[in-house]
């Protein structure tokens, strides 16, 4: 068997053939399908991410504040040299000092100065303190668990976010790859009707600007579709941009825009009948923040009772002159038990306004609950309106592209059949092409309303 190489070059044969293998292996597409892409993102997004670092965050809170009723035991010493020993001052002859030379016990101002102290101090200490009673704690416990619950709806929020964008960018993809195979077609289509005019032009049937007419049609088709292909790159971009893809990274899609065009046509946004506002994690969201802004209101009522604490302390202690008599001689222990009640009685009346601001965070956050079923109820009547008007837009153009291919169709056999004009043709052809480019504008529209429609019901993502 021989083996593929460059002339003289064998090395840099195989390691060019090594290259292209490797780089075929690794440029190798990956499949999604819009669902497949929506989980996918949810798991990679950033934003995702960071929120659930958030709840991550939330969870060492929640700890922290546990841990306030756990015992806190402290540990810690002590040595100290005392360069100078500080001198106690008494009058002569008081409390044990020697009598001035007259014996008279220190009369007048004779004083005697007396070092009070040794050299070498030292202490070992320990110490626990316990939390009996506190009616705010478990207020503070309550608050905690609503904290967790809040920050996985943060997630869930992040999620239905990243899941509107990748939808929306996938719609764009599917409709931009569309139009582009409908311009491939237009392209072959006007390419074959050039050949022909030109085998007709040259045996005198018609005359040169009718073929030099098509050729500035065709060109500008394979401008616009290089213009389409450009943004079916960028659209690609841009979906994996918000999948949490690199953007080196080949993906290929699976669904087709047909399915998505023939299903949502047959829904035709027809709605349920009632609507849960739990639906929408805005208003949950609200919802466990209002449970927040009343416990932290409770918790200022909680600071009117008595607090309970009990403590105890451990600890060794010594003094000496020499430094090597102070860790060779006695130390000397002691130990201490105390319970500790503290009974608010009057603050200036700091904890009245401060529970007078909590209650008006509570009532501005109930209001804000109104105003958003309000806001909830415009956003869903607003899609279902402009669903419904761009669902008959999108078959009214529809329509309108099927009777331009029919016009392009009719005016080709005319031509050929030498009863029809080449500015008929051309003339169908691009009114053929404007009325694609509008069926796609529109079913772009469409379908990123029925995504707007579907966030509005809260239906647009359920995943955990």
């Amino acid at each position: 068997m021989t083996s593929l190489r460059l002339p003289g070059k064998p090395l840099l044969s195989a390691l060019l053939l090594s290259g292209w293998w490797g780089a075929a292996v690794a440029q190798s597409p990956r499949d999604f399908s819009l669902n497949d892409a929506i989980n996918f993102a949810t798991q990679q997004n950033i934003n995702v991410k960071n929120t659930q670092l958030d709840a991550l965050s939330a969870e060492a809170r929640i700890s922290e504040i546990r841990g306030v009723a756990l015992p806190q035991v402290n540990v810690g010493g002590t040595v100290t040299y005392n360069a100078i020993i500080q001198k106690f001052i008494f009058p002569s002859g008081g409390f044990g000092a020697p009598a001035d030379s007259t014996g008279n016990g220190g009369g007048g101002d004779d004083v005697t100065a007396i070092p009070f102290g040794v050299k070498y101090q030292g202490s070992v200490t320990a110490s626990v303190n316990q939390l009996i009673f506190d009616a705010s704690y478990k207020i503070g416990l309550k608050a905690a668990a609503t904290y967790r619950e809040l920050a996985q709806k943060n997630i869930a929020a992040s999620k239905i976010s990243v899941a509107e964008q990748v939808a929306k960018a996938y719609y764009g993809v599917l409709v931009s790859e569309e139009r582009m195979k409908l311009l491939d077609l237009n392209i072959s289509r006007v390419d074959t009707l050039l050949r022909e005019t030109r085998a007709m032009n040259g045996q005198g049937f018609v005359e040169k600007i009718d073929v030099d007419r098509l050729e500035v049609q065709l060109n500008n088709l394979k401008t616009e579709r290089q213009n389409v292909k450009n943004l079916v790159d960028l659209s690609y971009n841009l979906l994996k941009f918000q999948m949490g893809l690199p953007i080196n990274t080949p993906i290929q899609l699976t669904d087709q825009i047909e399915a998505y065009s023939q299903r949502d046509l047959e829904r035709a946004a027809v709605l349920d009948s009632a609507f849960d506002y739990g639906q929408r994690i805005e208003f949950a969201t609200l919802q466990t923040q209002i449970q927040l802004a009343d416990l932290d209101y409770q918790s200022i009522g909680k600071k009117y009772f008595p607090t309970l604490t009990a403590a105890a302390t451990y600890g060794h202690n010594n003094g000496r002159n020499s430094f090597g008599d102070f860790w060779t001689t006695q130390w000397f222990n002691s130990a201490a038990i105390s319970l500790n009640l503290n009974v608010p009685v009057f603050d200036g009346f700091q904890k009245r306004y401060a529970a007078q601001q909590k209650k008006i965070a509570v009532d501005k956050a109930r209001q804000s609950g109104e105003l958003l079923k309000q806001s909830i109820d415009l956003q869903i009547k607003q899609a279902t309106v402009t669903l419904a008007n761009n669902l008959q837009t999108l078959q009214n153009q529809k329509r309108n592209m099927d009777l331009a291919q029919e016009v392009v169709r009719v005016t080709r056999i005319k031509y050929k059949e030498g009863v029809g004009s080449n500015i008929e043709v051309l003339n169908a052809e691009t009114s053929s092409r404007e009325a694609q480019t509008n069926y796609f504008a529109a079913l772009l529209d469409y379908m990123i309303t029925k995504v707007d429609l579907d966030k509005a019901l809260g239906k647009l993502y359920t995943g955990q």
